[in-house]
């Protein structure tokens, strides 16, 4: 069999596209994805799994359909059960664990005609912006591989940015889709809260805070995968709303004019690094060019109690899954196996009491509605993804660092993005911008409760004014 050649030169729905016309084989398709993890995944270490034999079978089953029928694709190792697989969790303590069924989401990928072929990397449980668990190692950022890829979907967006796959699964609980994206030069969109389902073992990801996707480097593979795992499963505690057609459909469909609000400070009134606050201005300069209304604005909000509540609710779900996973284990909970800042922060959520829980997802509330209600002026919040361009490994030590200094470091580094999980809202980070050594700047925009439609517009736009498809690092 020819070796697939072109497979890098597209996305997700154009290497579908070529399957169904007869133009490559899904067995070509799979082996190039393979093929290309072969020669960068030993540099990179952004996938920490393999599925080649299951992902064979499956193509030679003709087992895929759907809109992505063939295509290669990748599951994030983190919370998400693949059927027969590891699920490490990016942690030492869940070594040996492997899921007993797939997901709601990861059937829905394969009824989509995914070809699931990986598991990839993520700091422990998630909570990090850089991905360098002890349990796998570091994943190293394509564009410069002494930087972070960003997390905690790290694996997913490096896997993508190297061109393993076109398209990967990802989580965001504070940033942790947009993060990376950003990172890597890839596309990456946070749902509205609710829009895929997080089932059957989860009700919902750190209370509401949590939701899944994917990163990509095209926007239209974005809009689509969203049709094709979006909706409530039976039984869901609650759904987003629902939308008025096919996100597929919002790609290059006309945004209108725009009330967008510029902010190159972060939300808790900080100074963005001079290359990311410029990034941010170019971007409305831009905007401005598309006809669209750019003015600085940004809501008030109380930084210091949604700070609070992001600590509690994240170290209360630490502790419910550290022990859950311990009594499965048949041992008391004392840190064996768990990062420095990862113990300490769960043994916060085992001293917390039901009324700090209360209290803070008040606070999370009190922020939707504070957002809600700037979102009745404004249609876009604009700033960047990042506070600075991509670090170095190693500033983020999770296994090293207790867990003040952690913390410090780790709200430091994100000016808006945990805002959007607090309030449920959706929000995208768009790659258009690089810094004259190469690194990748992401543009953060975010928009009102259910608006991934607008999102869509938007980028689609951006994506056609700016073209950034065609940008691969030097791997």
């Amino acid at each position: 069999m020819a070796a697939f050649s072109e497979y890098a030169d597209h996305d997700g729905l154009g290497l579908a596209r070529l399957i169904a016309d007869g133009e490559v084989t899904p067995e070509e398709v799979l082996e190039a994805a393979l093929a290309r993890a072969d020669a960068v995944n030993p540099t990179i270490n952004a996938i920490v799994h393999r599925m080649d034999a299951e992902a064979r079978g499956r193509v030679a089953a003709d087992l895929t359909r759907g809109p992505f029928a063939g295509v290669p694709f990748l599951v994030k190792d983190l919370g998400v059960g693949v059927e027969g697989a590891p699920l490490g969790n990016g942690s030492r303590l869940w070594d040996g664990y492997v899921s007993p069924a797939d997901f709601t989401y990861t059937r829905r990928c394969r009824d989509a005609g995914l070809v699931i072929f990986g598991k990839t990397n993520t700091p422990e449980l998630g909570i990090a912006w850089t991905t360098e668990p002890v349990a796998y190692g570091p994943t190293r950022n394509p564009w410069d591989l002494e930087r972070s890829a960003g997390g905690s979907s790290g694996g997913a967006a490096a896997a993508v940015a190297a061109g393993i796959a076109p398209i990967a699964h990802a989580t965001d609980g504070g940033g942790s889709i947009r993060i990376p994206a950003a990172q890597c030069g890839l596309f990456g969109l946070k749902p509205t809260r609710a829009r895929n389902p997080a089932g059957p073992l989860i009700g919902e990801g750190w209370s509401g805070l949590a939701t899944g996707h994917v990163v990509s480097r095209s926007v239209r593979d974005s809009a689509a995968m969203l049709d094709a795992t979006s909706g409530p499963a039976p039984g869901d505690p609650y759904s987003a709303p629902p939308p008025a057609r096919p996100f597929l459909e919002e790609v290059g469909a006309d945004p209108g004019r725009l009330r967008v609000a510029l902010h190159t400070t972060g939300l808790d009134g900080r100074p963005l690094d001079p290359e990311n606050a410029g990034a941010a201005t170019e971007a409305a300069r831009l905007l401005g060019d598309l006809g669209h209304e750019v003015e600085e604005a940004m809501p008030t909000l109380d930084i210091p109690a949604l700070s609070k509540a992001f600590r509690v609710i994240i170290a209360g779900n630490l502790w419910n899954v550290v022990a859950m996973r311990c009594a499965a284990l048949g041992r008391r909970p004392d840190g064996e196996g768990l990062e420095r800042a990862t113990w300490e922060w769960a043994q916060e959520g085992r001293e917390h009491t039901a009324a700090d829980y209360a209290a803070a997802l008040t606070a999370i509330h009190v922020a939707g509605r504070t957002l809600g209600a700037f979102f009745e002026s404004w249609d876009i919040l604009l700033s960047t993804t990042m506070r600075e361009p991509p670090v170095k490994l190693g500033v983020l030590r999770q296994d090293e660092q207790g867990l003040d200094e952690y913390l410090g470091l780790l709200m430091d580094e994100m000016p808006v993005t945990p805002l959007f999980n607090a309030t449920g809202c959706p929000a995208v980070s768009v790659p258009l911008h690089w810094t004259e050594s190469g690194l990748p700047v992401g543009i953060h925009i975010g928009a009102a409760f259910g608006r991934e439609d607008r999102l869509i517009r938007l980028a689609s736009q951006l994506e056609q004014a700016r073209p950034w498809f065609d940008r691969r690092p030097p791997l």
